[in-house]
Protein backbone atom coordinates (compact mmCIF):
# COMPACT_ATOMS: atom_id res chain seq x y z
CA UNK A 1 0.00 0.00 0.00
CA UNK A 2 2.79 2.29 0.29
CA UNK A 3 5.35 1.37 -2.42
CA UNK A 4 2.63 1.40 -5.23
CA UNK A 5 2.29 4.37 -6.95
CA UNK A 6 0.08 3.01 -10.55
CA UNK A 7 -2.97 4.46 -11.71
CA UNK A 8 -5.66 3.06 -9.06
CA UNK A 9 -3.29 1.93 -6.46
CA UNK A 10 -3.85 3.97 -3.17
CA UNK A 11 -1.13 5.00 -2.50
CA UNK A 12 -0.62 6.28 -6.52
CA UNK A 13 -3.89 8.40 -5.65
CA UNK A 14 -3.28 9.83 -3.18
CA UNK A 15 0.28 11.01 -4.38
CA UNK A 16 -1.82 12.29 -7.52
CA UNK A 17 -3.56 14.97 -4.74
CA UNK A 18 0.06 17.05 -4.64
CA UNK A 19 2.25 19.06 -6.79
CA UNK A 20 5.44 17.25 -8.27
CA UNK A 21 8.56 19.11 -9.45
CA UNK A 22 9.17 16.94 -12.47
CA UNK A 23 11.66 18.80 -14.50
CA UNK A 24 13.73 22.15 -14.72
CA UNK A 25 12.92 25.46 -16.59
CA UNK A 26 16.31 25.67 -17.73
CA UNK A 27 16.09 22.23 -20.04
CA UNK A 28 13.45 23.68 -22.54
CA UNK A 29 16.06 26.14 -23.55
CA UNK A 30 17.74 23.47 -25.40
CA UNK A 31 14.68 21.46 -25.92
CA UNK A 32 10.69 22.13 -26.25
CA UNK A 33 10.14 17.97 -25.91
CA UNK A 34 10.97 15.82 -23.34
CA UNK A 35 9.70 12.29 -22.47
CA UNK A 36 8.83 11.75 -19.26
CA UNK A 37 7.80 8.83 -17.01
CA UNK A 38 5.35 9.52 -13.60
CA UNK A 39 3.37 7.24 -11.17
CA UNK A 40 4.00 4.56 -14.29
CA UNK A 41 2.48 6.49 -17.02
CA UNK A 42 4.51 7.43 -19.73
CA UNK A 43 4.12 10.48 -20.94
CA UNK A 44 5.58 13.69 -22.64
CA UNK A 45 6.41 17.42 -21.06
CA UNK A 46 6.57 20.33 -23.80
CA UNK A 47 6.72 24.06 -24.23
CA UNK A 48 5.04 25.51 -27.14
CA UNK A 49 6.16 28.42 -28.72
CA UNK A 50 4.02 30.44 -27.18
CA UNK A 51 5.43 29.79 -23.97
CA UNK A 52 2.79 27.84 -22.33
CA UNK A 53 3.69 24.06 -20.78
CA UNK A 54 2.17 21.12 -21.28
CA UNK A 55 1.77 17.28 -19.86
CA UNK A 56 0.54 14.96 -22.27
CA UNK A 57 -0.06 11.26 -22.48
CA UNK A 58 3.26 9.83 -24.74
CA UNK A 59 1.37 8.09 -27.40
CA UNK A 60 -0.99 9.70 -30.20
CA UNK A 61 -4.84 8.53 -29.81
CA UNK A 62 -4.52 8.36 -33.60
CA UNK A 63 -2.19 5.35 -34.05
CA UNK A 64 -0.20 5.24 -30.82
CA UNK A 65 2.92 7.20 -32.34
CA UNK A 66 5.60 8.61 -29.89
CA UNK A 67 4.29 12.33 -29.05
CA UNK A 68 8.13 12.80 -27.61
CA UNK A 69 9.15 13.08 -31.44
CA UNK A 70 6.67 15.29 -31.96
CA UNK A 71 6.75 19.50 -32.89
CA UNK A 72 5.81 22.25 -31.08
CA UNK A 73 3.34 24.90 -32.34
CA UNK A 74 2.11 28.61 -31.59
CA UNK A 75 -0.47 26.59 -29.49
CA UNK A 76 0.62 22.98 -28.64
CA UNK A 77 2.22 19.84 -29.64
CA UNK A 78 1.95 18.28 -33.10
CA UNK A 79 2.46 14.72 -33.85
CA UNK A 80 4.89 13.88 -36.50
CA UNK A 81 2.87 11.13 -37.92
CA UNK A 82 0.28 12.56 -39.20
CA UNK A 83 0.05 16.32 -37.91
CA UNK A 84 -2.55 15.54 -35.32
CA UNK A 85 -2.46 18.79 -33.24
CA UNK A 86 -2.96 18.98 -29.34
CA UNK A 87 -2.88 21.88 -26.53
CA UNK A 88 -2.27 21.72 -22.98
CA UNK A 89 -5.22 20.95 -22.11
CA UNK A 90 -5.20 17.53 -24.43
CA UNK A 91 -7.77 18.82 -27.20
CA UNK A 92 -7.64 18.22 -30.41
CA UNK A 93 -6.82 21.14 -32.81
CA UNK A 94 -6.13 20.07 -35.80
CA UNK A 95 -6.50 16.90 -38.14
CA UNK A 96 -5.27 18.28 -41.52
CA UNK A 97 -6.35 15.38 -43.55
CA UNK A 98 -9.45 14.82 -41.61
CA UNK A 99 -10.56 17.94 -41.36
CA UNK A 100 -10.26 18.76 -44.95
CA UNK A 101 -12.47 15.63 -45.81
CA UNK A 102 -14.73 16.73 -42.92
CA UNK A 103 -14.91 20.58 -42.60
CA UNK A 104 -16.97 19.97 -39.25
CA UNK A 105 -14.14 18.04 -37.54
CA UNK A 106 -16.29 14.99 -36.18
CA UNK A 107 -13.59 13.53 -35.56
CA UNK A 108 -11.45 16.27 -34.24
CA UNK A 109 -13.95 17.56 -31.63
CA UNK A 110 -14.26 13.95 -30.51
CA UNK A 111 -10.35 13.33 -29.86
CA UNK A 112 -8.65 14.16 -26.85
CA UNK A 113 -5.71 13.07 -24.89
CA UNK A 114 -4.63 12.19 -21.51
CA UNK A 115 -3.03 16.09 -20.43
CA UNK A 116 -2.54 17.07 -16.76
CA UNK A 117 -1.67 20.98 -15.57
CA UNK A 118 2.02 22.05 -15.46
CA UNK A 119 3.39 25.36 -13.63
CA UNK A 120 6.40 27.33 -13.78
CA UNK A 121 7.62 27.99 -9.79
CA UNK A 122 11.45 29.00 -8.56
CA UNK A 123 13.19 27.24 -12.00
CA UNK A 124 11.12 24.24 -11.65
CA UNK A 125 8.32 22.83 -13.48
CA UNK A 126 5.63 21.07 -11.42
CA UNK A 127 3.40 18.56 -12.53
CA UNK A 128 -0.14 17.87 -10.70
CA UNK A 129 -1.68 14.17 -11.52
CA UNK A 130 -4.94 14.06 -9.88
CA UNK A 131 -8.83 15.12 -10.18
CA UNK A 132 -9.68 18.74 -9.89
CA UNK A 133 -9.53 20.79 -8.23
CA UNK A 134 -6.13 21.18 -7.85
CA UNK A 135 -5.01 22.57 -4.68
CA UNK A 136 -2.34 25.70 -4.41
CA UNK A 137 1.29 24.80 -5.63
CA UNK A 138 3.01 25.54 -2.22
CA UNK A 139 4.49 29.29 -2.05
CA UNK A 140 7.50 28.25 0.45
CA UNK A 141 9.14 31.61 1.75
CA UNK A 142 12.58 30.19 0.66
CA UNK A 143 11.80 30.62 -3.29
CA UNK A 144 11.27 33.93 -2.01
CA UNK A 145 14.34 34.58 -0.26
CA UNK A 146 16.51 37.50 -1.86
CA UNK A 147 20.05 37.68 -2.93
CA UNK A 148 20.69 33.80 -3.44
CA UNK A 149 21.41 31.87 -6.35
CA UNK A 150 19.62 28.55 -6.62
CA UNK A 151 19.78 25.29 -9.04
CA UNK A 152 18.46 22.48 -9.41
CA UNK A 153 19.42 19.15 -9.95
CA UNK A 154 17.81 16.01 -10.77
CA UNK A 155 18.91 11.99 -10.83
CA UNK A 156 17.01 8.80 -11.52
CA UNK A 157 17.62 6.58 -8.66
CA UNK A 158 16.31 2.86 -9.33
CA UNK A 159 14.44 2.22 -6.44
CA UNK A 160 11.30 2.36 -4.92
CA UNK A 161 10.36 6.48 -3.82
CA UNK A 162 9.26 5.29 -0.42
CA UNK A 163 12.69 3.76 0.98
CA UNK A 164 13.58 7.21 -0.08
CA UNK A 165 11.33 9.40 2.07
CA UNK A 166 12.24 7.61 4.89
CA UNK A 167 15.51 8.76 4.87
CA UNK A 168 13.94 12.43 5.29
CA UNK A 169 12.84 11.16 8.98
CA UNK A 170 16.03 9.87 10.18
CA UNK A 171 18.59 11.69 11.86
CA UNK A 172 20.82 9.13 13.28
CA UNK A 173 22.06 8.09 9.51
CA UNK A 174 23.78 12.11 8.83
CA UNK A 175 26.14 10.26 11.89
CA UNK A 176 27.46 7.48 9.98
CA UNK A 177 26.63 8.06 6.05
CA UNK A 178 27.38 11.59 5.83
CA UNK A 179 29.93 12.43 8.64
CA UNK A 180 32.02 9.32 10.21
CA UNK A 181 31.87 7.56 6.16
CA UNK A 182 33.92 10.69 5.00
CA UNK A 183 36.47 9.93 7.13
CA UNK A 184 36.94 6.65 6.35
CA UNK A 185 36.60 7.51 2.38
CA UNK A 186 39.26 10.18 2.68
CA UNK A 187 41.58 7.04 4.39
CA UNK A 188 41.49 8.02 7.96
CA UNK A 189 40.21 5.58 10.67
CA UNK A 190 39.06 8.45 13.14
CA UNK A 191 38.18 10.53 14.71
CA UNK A 192 34.59 10.13 14.51
CA UNK A 193 32.02 12.90 15.41
CA UNK A 194 30.22 13.21 18.99
CA UNK A 195 27.50 10.66 18.51
CA UNK A 196 23.78 11.10 19.06
CA UNK A 197 22.05 10.88 22.78
CA UNK A 198 18.80 11.80 21.70
CA UNK A 199 16.50 12.30 19.05
CA UNK A 200 12.59 13.48 19.24
CA UNK A 201 10.13 13.85 16.29
CA UNK A 202 7.32 16.21 16.17
CA UNK A 203 4.28 16.47 13.69
CA UNK A 204 3.14 19.78 12.31
CA UNK A 205 0.62 20.73 9.33
CA UNK A 206 3.58 20.21 6.69
CA UNK A 207 4.66 17.07 7.57
CA UNK A 208 6.86 16.37 10.60
CA UNK A 209 10.10 17.63 12.96
CA UNK A 210 12.99 15.54 13.28
CA UNK A 211 15.89 17.07 16.58
CA UNK A 212 18.43 15.81 17.47
CA UNK A 213 21.24 16.39 20.25
CA UNK A 214 24.99 15.37 20.17
CA UNK A 215 27.36 14.25 22.88
CA UNK A 216 28.76 18.01 23.61
CA UNK A 217 25.96 19.80 22.49
CA UNK A 218 23.24 21.79 25.02
CA UNK A 219 19.50 21.90 24.69
CA UNK A 220 19.64 25.46 23.39
CA UNK A 221 21.36 23.80 19.90
CA UNK A 222 18.97 25.27 17.24
CA UNK A 223 19.28 21.52 15.89
CA UNK A 224 16.99 20.91 19.43
CA UNK A 225 15.06 23.90 19.61
CA UNK A 226 14.13 24.11 15.85
CA UNK A 227 15.39 20.81 13.92
CA UNK A 228 14.64 19.92 10.38
CA UNK A 229 11.70 18.89 8.17
CA UNK A 230 10.76 15.68 6.39
CA UNK A 231 8.19 17.96 4.32
CA UNK A 232 5.04 16.16 3.32
CA UNK A 233 4.22 14.02 1.44
CA UNK A 234 7.44 13.44 0.06
CA UNK A 235 9.84 15.94 0.32
CA UNK A 236 13.00 16.95 3.17
CA UNK A 237 13.94 20.68 3.59
CA UNK A 238 16.74 22.09 5.49
CA UNK A 239 16.47 25.56 5.70
CA UNK A 240 18.51 26.61 2.54
CA UNK A 241 17.38 23.69 0.62
CA UNK A 242 14.92 21.40 -0.55
CA UNK A 243 14.98 17.53 -1.95
CA UNK A 244 11.89 15.80 -3.07
CA UNK A 245 11.76 12.38 -4.12
CA UNK A 246 8.97 12.07 -6.94
CA UNK A 247 8.00 8.32 -8.18
CA UNK A 248 9.23 7.36 -11.81
CA UNK A 249 7.08 4.12 -11.44
CA UNK A 250 7.52 1.17 -8.20
CA UNK A 251 11.04 0.88 -8.89
CA UNK A 252 12.68 4.14 -9.89
CA UNK A 253 12.41 7.08 -8.45
CA UNK A 254 13.34 11.16 -9.50
CA UNK A 255 15.56 12.85 -7.06
CA UNK A 256 15.09 16.37 -7.18
CA UNK A 257 17.40 18.90 -5.32
CA UNK A 258 16.56 22.73 -5.03
CA UNK A 259 19.46 24.69 -3.46
CA UNK A 260 19.47 28.46 -2.82
CA UNK A 261 23.03 29.44 -2.01
CA UNK A 262 23.56 32.77 0.13
CA UNK A 263 25.58 35.48 -1.37
CA UNK A 264 27.81 37.46 0.90
CA UNK A 265 25.97 40.82 1.87
CA UNK A 266 28.92 42.45 -0.09
CA UNK A 267 28.05 41.45 -3.11
CA UNK A 268 23.98 42.24 -2.56
CA UNK A 269 21.73 43.45 -4.39
CA UNK A 270 22.10 40.34 -5.89
CA UNK A 271 19.08 39.14 -8.93
CA UNK A 272 19.42 35.62 -10.34
CA UNK A 273 18.22 35.90 -13.97
CA UNK A 274 17.95 32.33 -14.54
CA UNK A 275 18.17 29.24 -12.33
CA UNK A 276 19.63 26.35 -13.99
CA UNK A 277 19.11 23.02 -13.76
CA UNK A 278 21.40 19.80 -14.67
CA UNK A 279 21.06 16.06 -14.35
CA UNK A 280 23.58 14.82 -11.79
CA UNK A 281 24.98 10.89 -12.55
CA UNK A 282 24.72 8.60 -9.93
CA UNK A 283 27.77 5.78 -11.62
CA UNK A 284 31.28 6.36 -11.66
CA UNK A 285 31.85 5.38 -15.17
CA UNK A 286 35.21 3.50 -14.85
CA UNK A 287 34.01 1.66 -12.19
CA UNK A 288 30.23 1.05 -12.25
CA UNK A 289 30.37 1.80 -8.73
CA UNK A 290 27.60 4.02 -7.27
CA UNK A 291 29.56 7.77 -6.73
CA UNK A 292 30.02 7.97 -2.84
CA UNK A 293 31.84 11.68 -2.57
CA UNK A 294 28.94 13.49 -2.50
CA UNK A 295 25.67 14.26 0.23
CA UNK A 296 22.89 12.77 -1.95
CA UNK A 297 25.15 10.45 -3.72
CA UNK A 298 26.03 8.39 -0.51
CA UNK A 299 22.00 8.77 0.20
CA UNK A 300 21.45 6.89 -3.01
CA UNK A 301 23.92 4.10 -2.08
CA UNK A 302 22.05 3.52 0.98
CA UNK A 303 18.39 3.73 -0.72
CA UNK A 304 19.49 1.53 -3.60
CA UNK A 305 20.94 -0.89 -1.09
CA UNK A 306 17.60 -1.72 0.07
CA UNK A 307 16.61 -3.51 -3.37
CA UNK A 308 14.38 -2.15 -5.44
CA UNK A 309 11.01 -2.17 -3.19
CA UNK A 310 12.40 -2.77 0.28
CA UNK A 311 11.07 -5.93 2.37
CA UNK A 312 10.01 -4.39 5.59
CA UNK A 313 9.27 -7.47 6.92
CA UNK A 314 12.87 -8.42 7.58
CA UNK A 315 13.23 -5.22 9.32
CA UNK A 316 14.64 -4.84 13.00
CA UNK A 317 13.60 -1.25 14.05
CA UNK A 318 14.95 0.55 17.07
CA UNK A 319 14.09 3.39 19.09
CA UNK A 320 16.14 5.75 16.40
CA UNK A 321 13.22 4.43 13.87
CA UNK A 322 10.35 6.29 16.15
CA UNK A 323 10.29 9.03 13.09
CA UNK A 324 10.04 6.24 10.77
CA UNK A 325 6.88 4.45 12.21
CA UNK A 326 5.15 7.80 13.03
CA UNK A 327 5.28 8.49 9.35
CA UNK A 328 4.77 5.16 7.87
CA UNK A 329 1.41 5.34 10.09
CA UNK A 330 0.14 8.80 9.00
CA UNK A 331 0.15 7.53 5.23
CA UNK A 332 -2.10 4.65 6.56
CA UNK A 333 -4.29 7.22 8.11
CA UNK A 334 -3.86 9.39 5.04
CA UNK A 335 -4.93 6.52 2.70
CA UNK A 336 -8.05 5.79 4.81
CA UNK A 337 -9.03 9.88 4.59
CA UNK A 338 -8.65 9.67 0.74
CA UNK A 339 -11.09 6.96 0.82
CA UNK A 340 -13.71 8.98 3.08
CA UNK A 341 -12.81 12.00 1.05
CA UNK A 342 -11.73 13.98 3.60
CA UNK A 343 -9.43 17.36 3.54
CA UNK A 344 -5.52 15.63 2.60
CA UNK A 345 -2.42 16.74 5.36
CA UNK A 346 -0.63 19.54 4.13
CA UNK A 347 -2.86 20.67 1.63
CA UNK A 348 -3.36 24.35 0.98
CA UNK A 349 -6.61 25.60 -1.14
CA UNK A 350 -6.84 29.68 0.29
CA UNK A 351 -4.55 31.85 -2.24
CA UNK A 352 -4.64 34.61 0.30
CA UNK A 353 -2.48 31.80 2.60
CA UNK A 354 -0.03 30.73 0.13
CA UNK A 355 2.05 33.44 -0.10
CA UNK A 356 5.75 33.18 1.45
CA UNK A 357 4.73 30.29 3.42
CA UNK A 358 7.32 29.55 6.55
CA UNK A 359 8.88 26.17 7.49
CA UNK A 360 10.79 25.66 10.56
CA UNK A 361 14.54 26.47 9.70
CA UNK A 362 17.81 26.78 11.88
CA UNK A 363 18.98 29.32 9.27
CA UNK A 364 15.75 31.50 7.97
CA UNK A 365 17.21 34.45 9.85
CA UNK A 366 20.49 34.21 7.80
CA UNK A 367 18.80 33.78 4.28
CA UNK A 368 16.67 36.54 4.47
CA UNK A 369 18.78 39.02 6.10
CA UNK A 370 22.01 38.28 4.89
CA UNK A 371 25.43 37.13 6.27
CA UNK A 372 28.65 39.19 5.53
CA UNK A 373 31.60 37.30 3.89
CA UNK A 374 33.62 36.68 6.91
CA UNK A 375 30.68 35.41 9.40
CA UNK A 376 29.46 33.07 6.16
CA UNK A 377 32.91 31.93 5.74
CA UNK A 378 32.54 30.07 8.84
CA UNK A 379 28.82 29.63 8.70
CA UNK A 380 28.00 26.00 10.67
CA UNK A 381 25.32 25.43 7.86
CA UNK A 382 25.92 27.25 5.12
CA UNK A 383 29.58 28.21 5.31
CA UNK A 384 30.56 24.75 3.11
CA UNK A 385 29.26 25.93 -0.06
CA UNK A 386 31.33 28.65 -0.65
CA UNK A 387 33.82 26.28 -0.44
CA UNK A 388 32.07 23.88 -3.44
CA UNK A 389 29.03 22.05 -4.23
CA UNK A 390 28.89 19.40 -2.01
CA UNK A 391 25.59 18.46 -2.33
CA UNK A 392 25.82 15.99 -6.02
CA UNK A 393 28.82 15.03 -8.41
CA UNK A 394 28.67 16.29 -11.56
CA UNK A 395 27.97 20.37 -11.54
CA UNK A 396 28.49 21.51 -14.72
CA UNK A 397 31.43 23.82 -14.91
CA UNK A 398 28.93 26.62 -16.58
CA UNK A 399 26.72 26.30 -13.31
CA UNK A 400 30.18 26.15 -10.78
CA UNK A 401 31.12 29.77 -13.05
CA UNK A 402 28.41 31.35 -12.55
CA UNK A 403 27.95 30.72 -8.91
CA UNK A 404 31.52 32.31 -8.37
CA UNK A 405 30.56 35.46 -10.65
CA UNK A 406 27.83 35.80 -8.03
CA UNK A 407 30.16 35.19 -4.82
CA UNK A 408 33.32 37.17 -6.39
CA UNK A 409 35.18 34.36 -5.41
CA UNK A 410 36.50 30.65 -6.85
CA UNK A 411 35.30 27.44 -5.25
CA UNK A 412 38.04 24.83 -4.07
CA UNK A 413 37.31 22.03 -6.59
CA UNK A 414 37.43 19.54 -3.32
CA UNK A 415 37.90 15.88 -3.78
CA UNK A 416 36.09 14.89 0.00
CA UNK A 417 33.76 16.92 2.02
CA UNK A 418 34.02 17.19 5.87
CA UNK A 419 30.78 17.51 7.05
CA UNK A 420 29.87 18.97 10.12
CA UNK A 421 26.27 18.85 12.41
CA UNK A 422 24.06 21.20 10.31
CA UNK A 423 26.17 21.61 7.56
CA UNK A 424 29.42 21.30 5.88
CA UNK A 425 32.97 23.01 5.45
CA UNK A 426 35.67 21.59 2.75
CA UNK A 427 38.20 18.96 3.69
CA UNK A 428 41.03 19.42 1.04
CA UNK A 429 41.49 16.46 -0.79
CA UNK A 430 44.71 15.42 -2.72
Amino acid sequence: MLTEVGPGKPMGELLRRYWHPVAGTSEFERMPVKAVRLFGEDLVLYKDLGGRYGLLDRHCPHRGADLSYGYVEPEGLRCNYHGWQYDHGGRCLAQPYEDMQDPAGTLRRNTRVKAYPVREKAGLLWAYLGPAPAPELPDWDLFNAPNGFAQAVFSEVPCNWFQCQENSIDPVHFEWMHNNWNVRLRGDHGPYVPTHVKVEFEEFEYGFVYKRLREGESEDSPMWTIGRVALWPNGFYLGHHFEWRVPIDDHNTLSVLWVLSKIPKEREPFVQERIPSWHGPIKDPATGRWITSHVDNQDFVAWVGQGAIADRTRERLGRSDKGVVMMRLRFFEQLEALQEGRELKGTIRDPALNRNVVLPSVCREEMLNGVPLAELEHHPILGGMLQDFFFQAGQPDEVREAYEQAVGRKTRGEKFFKLHEGGSFAHKGE
